[in-house]
């Protein structure tokens, strides 16, 4: 079964981001096909990320779960126009190739279309200096299509939905075909 590291990369406590990548985390994970871990940039030691400590045990545990991953899922609320900072300490942390041989798809969410190119100016080249082997096309969520239920869940508005399982069909196209044991 291939595994996917889907990371969050939101400083936010109430991130539609991270809501997002729940979302289609529990969607992946109920085809009973993939085995979806999600690991919250907001939640590494502040200190390993600030002080850029590639020793500290919570990166080196990050890189390893890079390494074993199948796929890679990045998701960052977009600011300034670019992905978020904590995102980028944490990419500056990992080794230079973490994403050699990884199929990678990124995702975005925002308050404006205009940030819709930030996956595409400021971190496409960023996973692909890092030495993936896909970074398949991205995908970018307006703030005002994801509506979030009290319970915390969300609901994408069905444009927005269709959308993003167009990209995560591309993705999973691309992750190596489990071989029955």
């Amino acid at each position: 079964m291939p595994g996917i590291l889907a990371i969050s990369g939101s400083p936010s406590p109430t991130s539609r981001t991270a809501r997002v990548l729940d979302h289609l985390a529990a969607r992946l994970t109920d085809t009973g096909r993939h085995e979806v871990t999600i690991l919250g940039v907001r939640d590494l030691p502040a200190e390993a990320l600030i002080g850029a400590d590639v020793h500290h045990p919570a990166i080196l545990a990050v890189g390893e779960a890079v390494a074993a991953a199948d796929g890679i899922i990045i998701a960052t609320p977009v600011y300034k126009a670019a992905y978020s900072g904590v995102l980028k300490a944490l990419l500056d942390l990992l080794p230079q190739y973490a994403l050699a041989g990884k199929t990678v798809l990124p995702l975005a969410t925002g308050g404006s279309v205009a940030h819709v190119l930030a996956i595409d100016y400021a971190l496409r080249p960023v996973l692909t200096s890092m030495g993936a082997a896909h970074v398949v096309p991205g995908y970018f969520l307006l703030d005002t299509l994801i509506a979030t239920a009290p319970d915390g869940s969300i609901a994408l508005a069905e444009t927005a939905q269709a959308g993003l399982d167009g990209v995560v069909t591309a993705f999973l196209a691309g992750l190596p075909v489990a071989t029955p044991a």
